[in-house]
């Protein structure tokens, strides 16, 4: 692809990125005053050789030895000012950037669809946070600083090349187009290479992320070389990818420090003519020749900053790429603060992407207020997909799905979700308190009392008596400090306290011990109550209780009645029944 057509995609790139600047143009309009103001002091140094040489040390004048030294300190000091200024206020700008950006992606992440998450490692959208924001921020940061204070150097050399020898400088000019053919040339290049680095840093955060989350298996299973191994490749790729870039930005440096060396040769040569011809004093030759000079590392810099602009082009693409993602559908309107908890699957079909294959078929069922329904059947039968339409964590192919007689996508989204509680057999704990695990999000605001009494309903209180800090205990990342009895204890008495009219059961006692599973049955027979509850069943003492049963086989309903019925029938439920629930049965 030529660098024609991709300059439009460049330009819709960094211009959306300058958005994030544009609040802070106070303090950007400072920066660039302190930058202007740099770039005259630098050529202001530059032009005040030629008094120094002529008037001071060549005509031994007096008086110019007298101002200059004072004209020099003076220089300095304000380059030193304007040096601070431009540092300080587009180090504010980008850190800004920075903030303002990475908290956008993060609420971007808050509200995306569940099948976009699913489908997504969480290694790259990680690294989008931490590795591509700040390639964004570098960009429209020390970028512009470059860029700006460079060129006006530039512009401010060239002045003074102007005032010394034109015809000297006329010769200089002819360098620039070719310095800017190599500068677009090397563009394309950057780009390419800052997409793939990027690529491969997510990459190697997967692969950390997945052996600091996974250590316990790491360790059991051997896997030390297995993981070294694929951190090494993965590693490999990004030092392979930064090579490239390092070797083309180097390549564009001394290539343009070579064209730069002819244009000095050719300088000397014909500065060597005008001072024959005394067209040209040794002042103002060092003046022209200081400020050619003075135009050489901006020049140098400007070369490097493509690969750095480059980079943030590419690192913003990608996180436009999230940003521009659908949230989650939420166009439902209705919202209701008495939601008794009637819920009615009709005719229910459910297909993930661009499968053919539906998980679910034809599903249909109603639960009354207060009633317990559990779902039962083989791995991948669809059990956990189906109760995950409820909430619209996903939402139906065909069919709908009602409850209290309206359709949920009717309604809105977080009122339809505060109606529902959750309990699954994957807990998740975040790195905070017992406390604040239990009363988390919206139940923040609940009294002391009342998370105290989720938490003895649910057990929690006879380990956290034990602990030193009690419920302000850090449960640890994933509540990794925690037995998995637990953590699912924390996760009823979440459910406890939330006091939704719809309760999810997604297997919530598969990891408690016999002792531990006791007490919980007791725990949930106060939540199911006056409940609708939906319960995928691992367990035969919850799928007994239950007022319903339905068991799926390849995403359709192949039988449904009670316990008792089912198990007459001799069908899927009475196989299933032998096959997994024998074991806990009671004697009937």
């Amino acid at each position: 692809m030529s660098a024609r057509r991709i300059d439009p995609k460049v330009r819709a790139v960094y211009g959306r990125l300058w958005k994030y600047v544009l609040p802070h143009r106070l303090v950007g309009f400072v920066a660039v005053v302190a930058m202007a103001i740099s770039a005259v002091v630098e050529a202001t140094m530059v032009w005040m050789v030629e008094p120094l040489m002529d008037e001071a040390l060549v005509s031994h004048n007096l008086e110019s030895t007298r101002w200059l030294p004072v004209a020099f300190i003076g220089v300095f000091i304000i380059r030193g000012i304007s040096g601070f200024a431009t540092e300080a206020s587009l180090g504010w700008i980008g850190r800004s950037v920075i903030s303002d950006l990475r908290r956008e992606v993060f609420r971007k992440y808050l509200t995306l669809p569940a099948g976009f998450l699913d489908s997504r490692s969480k290694g790259p959208m990680l690294s989008k946070m931490t590795y591509n924001v700040e390639m964004v921020a570098e960009s429209v940061t020390n970028v512009v600083t470059i860029l700006i204070r460079e060129l006006l150097t530039v512009v401010a050399a060239i002045g003074v090349m102007l005032i010394q020898s034109t015809r000297l400088f006329v010769f200089v000019a002819v360098l620039f187009p070719v310095i800017a053919v190599l500068i677009r040339i090397l563009g394309n290049a950057f780009r390419r290479y800052s997409s793939r680095i990027q690529d491969t840093v997510g990459d190697v955060t997967q692969v950390s992320e997945e052996v600091l989350s996974g250590n316990r298996v790491v360790k059991v299973f051997g896997g030390y070389d297995y993981e070294t191994e694929r951190l090494e490749e993965a590693d490999e790729r990004n030092r392979r990818q930064n090579m490239k870039l390092v070797r083309s930005r180097s390549f564009g440096v001394a290539i343009t420090q070579v064209v730069f060396g002819f244009g000095v040769a050719g300088v000397i040569y014909f500065a060597g003519i005008e001072s024959l011809n005394g067209d040209l004093s040794p002042g103002s030759f060092m003046s022209f020749f200081g400020a050619m000079m003075l135009m050489l590392q901006p020049l140098r810099r400007i070369t490097n900053v493509n690969a750095t602009l480059q980079r943030g082009i590419a690192a913003g693409d990608s996180l436009f790429q999230v940003l521009d993602q659908p949230d989650e559908i939420n166009e439902g309107t209705y919202r209701s603060e008495n939601i008794a908890g009637r819920v009615e699957f009709e005719k229910v079909c459910f297909s993930y992407g661009d499968e053919t294959r539906p998980v679910l078929n034809d599903v249909s069922f109603v639960v009354e207020k207060g009633e317990s329904i559990a779902i039962v059947g083989h791995s991948g039968s669809g059990k956990s997909t189906l109760v995950n339409l409820l909430p619209r964590f996903y939402d139906v192919t065909a069919g709908r799905i009602l409850l209290d007689g309206v359709n949920v996508e009717e309604y809105e989204l977080s009122n339809l979700r505060f109606a529902i509680s959750l309990v699954s057999q994957d807990v998740i704990l975040f790195n905070d308190t017992i406390a604040n695990n239990i009363a988390y999000g919206q139940l923040r605001s609940c009294s002391r009392a009342a998370l105290l009494q989720a938490a003895e309903a649910a057990h929690i209180m006879d380990f956290v008596n034990e602990m030193p800090d009690g419920l302000e205990t850090i449960v640890g990342d994933r509540g990794v400090l925690l037995s998995g009895g637990q953590r699912q204890r924390i996760a009823i008495g979440r459910a406890l306290l939330k006091d939704a009219p719809v309760l999810i059961l997604d297997e919530a006692t598969s990891s408690l011990d016999t002792k531990s599973e006791r007490r919980i049955q007791d725990a949930l027979g106060v939540l199911m109550r006056d409940r609708t509850t939906l319960v995928i069943a691992h367990r035969l003492s919850t799928v007994e209780n239950a007022d319903h049963i339905i068991v799926l086989d390849s995403g359709s309903i192949v039988e449904r009645g009670t316990h008792k019925d089912l198990v007459e029938q001799d069908g899927h439920y009475a196989q299933l029944y032998r096959m997994q629930f024998s074991e806990d049965a009671s004697p009937t």
